[in-house]
């Protein structure tokens, strides 16, 4: 592991410091800076940004990000315990670490980063990951306050991520996630590159936002998958009638078979479904008005 700066070795810090992964707070360290490096480069040139890290522990990522020459890192770090490491990589960076204990949950991430270019790199808590990447892509307005997300979780959940249809792990976050971004899995982490190693293996994926994703209610878009994967593996047909509208014509308008099953539906089609279901809903408010 070749150093990135003359700060301690990360083994060293958790052992000063007394620190252990705590499961209740889904933390798993990453103690090689190589590989930090390698998550911070895939975020793209760093020097006029400001980054966001949920999650930095000891810091690895965090020192990986600065030595790259990121601009200014915000560090949401919930876990009291890490604050005095974190601080060590403050005063080695003078300026240009700003860190946050507190729940990332909880965060207004977009009112931070007014006025400024933005991106987010986190090796983030396995318990939080997704509902955080959901916060992140459901932002408002869109385009989002951040330029690109560079986010590590379990393979399963990236997988998730950037699944197409057809697939086993095609599902609503795949849609939320094609609607509003392009995402890749940009390489695997392998369970023995954290202290304590996980049971399973991890993936960095890089997500970019679309400048302009097809219009549509992203609330109606959020409903309309809810009631097609819920029953995924009965027609459409079938699993939309829990929207409350006759699902035959909601189909025909958005130009669907009745018998495909959500599984089988593109992204487009999923926006053409919401589309429709607007449609339906404001035809049938001016009736009953």
């Amino acid at each position: 592991m070749s150093a990135i700066d003359d700060l301690p070795p990360l083994r060293d810090v958790i052992r000063t410091h007394g620190l252990s992964a705590l499961k209740s707070l889904g933390q798993n360290f990453l103690l090689d800076l190589n590989l930090t490096s390698r998550i911070a480069r895939t975020a793209g040139t760093l020097e006029e940004m400001t980054v966001f890290e949920v999650g930095p522990g000891p810091g690895g990522l965090t020192r990986a990000l600065l030595a790259l020459g990121a601009k200014h890192v915000v560090a949401v770090e919930r876990d009291a315990r890490c604050i005095a490491a974190l601080n060590e990589v403050a005063a080695h960076y003078p300026g240009r670490l700003e860190i946050i204990e507190g729940d990332a949950l909880a965060t207004d991430f977009a009112l931070r980063a007014a006025g400024s270019r933005t991106c987010i790199v986190a090796n983030l808590p396995y318990n939080i990951g997704t509902p955080l990447l959901v916060g992140w892509l459901s932002a408002e307005p869109w385009p989002p306050f951040y330029e690109s997300l560079t986010l590590m979780f379990q393979r399963e959940v990236a997988e998730r991520i950037v699944a197409t249809p057809g697939t086993d792990h095609y599902g609503r976050l795949a849609v939320l996630t094609g609607w509003r971004a392009v995402a890749r899995i940009a390489f695997d982490v392998a369970p023995s590159a954290f202290v304590p190693p996980p049971k399973v293996t991890s993936s960095v994926v890089h997500i970019v936002p679309r400048a302009a994703p097809l219009p549509c209610d992203r609330r109606i878009l959020e409903r309309v998958t809810e009631a097609a994967f819920g029953q995924r593996r009965k027609m459409l047909r079938q699993s939309l009638k829990s929207l409350g509208v006759d699902p035959l014509a909601l189909l025909e308008a958005a130009g669907i078979a009745p018998t495909e099953r959500a599984e089988q539906i593109p992204v487009e089609g999923f926006v053409a479904l919401a589309n429709a279901f607007t449609a339906q809903r404001g035809s049938k408010a001016s009736v009953s008005l």
